[in-house]
């Protein structure tokens, strides 16, 4: 066994650790065997720089060798628990270049599992957790789960309404950086992301992404409880909501609970009275932007969506897909208080008024309230006297653009609603639920008076003047 020299300082190593007693490193270099191969194995991948594989040593320089690489696993088994890299502090300063090796020869390590190559560490840590599905960051308020603390800290700006990011050209302010860049192309009109396939231009590459599943028709996103599919993730979380009933957007005004975000700012728009969107043709304003687009149809008279089953277009791609379920009988929202289903959530969010009571829909001229916005907006052209909607065929106005699209098969003899039972066809989805009352022999409108039933509320009020005379 060399002897170790009690003149030599630990500071001379190649690679300096922290200085330890003689005594221990006596007692430790006592124990240790091995062929010194296999610590210059270890040395070159722990402390790149500190000896190269094709060094030749005499005897001599051998025997110096082990002492200072057993100095060097004395270092790193110490009960200090000092990590590898601290004994390379002296050799990746001395030497840039070698520093430099260290760093393009270690990547910092390859993911087994999908052979995805990182060059920091801790980017490996984070990308591990997509594979172990790992989301140790936990919101307090919603108990949401998250990957990075970062994403949780961006959460929570929900639940508190924190918009740190603010637009210098208009004042509009963001939870997100990301979010703001995007909103600031806007302004520039930048759109640098192009699809190959038609040409059209986007400013985020997502929206890009998004856009080409149009064509390829993909649908990667699919719920777990009834197997549908959507083509944005977004898609899916909201429709996974209809099986959760989770409402996390809340109005702060009157408490009210919405499941996505876009509808609790439309929302807040009825207590604000707020119309941003405004028809450059007409100057008429509308509080959401979906109202502008219809609206702007009947100026350009442009229907781009047709449904494959019978040939009817539509001004929105939303409006064709509630139109399909028509066809389909798909009544996928359900009111949990009787049961009842719907095909759209706006006929399921009107319903559940009935239960309520609510009527958050006032006329600022008489104070009259209403379950329905369009309930509102007819009753406002009482006041008015508009009836802006006009048909081009025999030029007779309506205050409602439905009851004009309702007209409008006079002309045409579309007859779009078809009972599953019968066959039989109507004008109007209302007269098909009065139809299919027939079959069900369901009666809710009853007298009260005499408490007989009617499947028509016409019934009921001609029964009615029995009692009145």
């Amino acid at each position: 066994m060399t002897s170790f020299s009690p003149s030599s300082s630990l500071t001379d190593s190649p690679c300096q650790g922290l200085p330890a007693p003689q005594e221990d490193v006596l007692s430790y270099l006592e124990q240790r065997e091995g062929p010194w191969i296999l610590e210059q194995e270890r040395l070159r991948i722990y402390c790149p720089g500190a000896i190269r594989p094709e060094m030749k040593a005499t005897p001599t320089e051998m025997s110096s060798f082990v002492e200072e690489t057993d100095h060097q696993r004395l270092m790193s088994d110490v009960p200090n628990n000092i990590a590898w890299r601290e004994f390379c502090v002296e050799s990746q300063h001395s030497s840039h270049t070698e520093h430099q090796k260290m760093n393009s020869e270690e990547k910092s390590g390859e993911w087994k599992q999908c052979g995805k190559i990182f060059r920091q560490r801790h980017k490996l840590a984070i990308h591990q957790k997509i594979h172990t599905e790992e989301k140790p960051y936990e919101c307090k308020q919603c108990r949401k789960t998250f990957r990075l603390n970062s994403h949780l800290a961006i959460h929570q700006r929900v639940h508190t309404g924190e918009k740190p990011y603010e637009c210098k050209q208009c004042g509009k302010t963001f939870c997100r950086s990301a979010s703001l860049s995007y909103h600031q192309r806007i302004h520039t009109g930048e759109k640098p992301y192009e699809c190959n396939q038609c040409g059209k231009y986007f400013s985020r590459s997502f929206h890009l992404a998004r856009h080409q599943r149009i064509h390829t028709g993909e649908k990667p996103f699919e719920c777990k409880q009834c197997g549908k599919s959507f083509s944005r993730s977004s898609h899916l979380v909201k429709h996974e909501r209809i099986h959760t009933g989770e409402k996390p957007y809340e109005c702060k005004q009157c408490g009210k609970t919405f499941c996505q975000s876009s509808t609790l700012s439309s929302h807040q728009r009825i207590h604000t009275g707020e119309k941003p969107y405004k028809c450059n043709q007409c100057g008429k304003t509308f509080s959401y932007s979906s109202g502008l687009a219809v609206h702007q149809s009947i100026h350009t008279g442009e229907h781009p969506y047709e449904c494959k089953q019978c040939g009817k277009t539509y001004s929105r791609n939303s409006c064709l897909i509630i139109h399909q379920r028509i066809h389909t009988g798909e009544k996928p929202y359900e009111c949990k208080q009787c049961g009842k289903t719907f095909s759209h959530n706006s006929g399921l969010a009107y319903h559940q008024r009935i239960h309520t009571g609510e009527k958050p829909y006032e006329c600022k001229e008489c104070g009259k309230r209403f379950n329905h916005r369009s309930g509102l907006a007819y009753h406002q052209s009482t006041h008015t006297r508009e009836k802006p909607y006009e048909c081009k065929q025999c030029r007779k106005t309506f205050r409602q653009s439905s009851k004009l699209v309702q007209h409008l098969r006079i002309h045409t003899e579309e007859k779009p609603y078809e009972c599953n039972q019968c066959g039989k066809t109507f004008c109007h989805s209302s007269t098909l639920s009065s139809h299919q009352r027939i079959h069900t022999g369901e009666k809710p409108y009853e007298c009260k008076q005499c408490g007989k039933t009617f499947i028509q509320s016409s019934k009921l009020v001609q029964h009615l003047r029995i009692h009145t005379g």
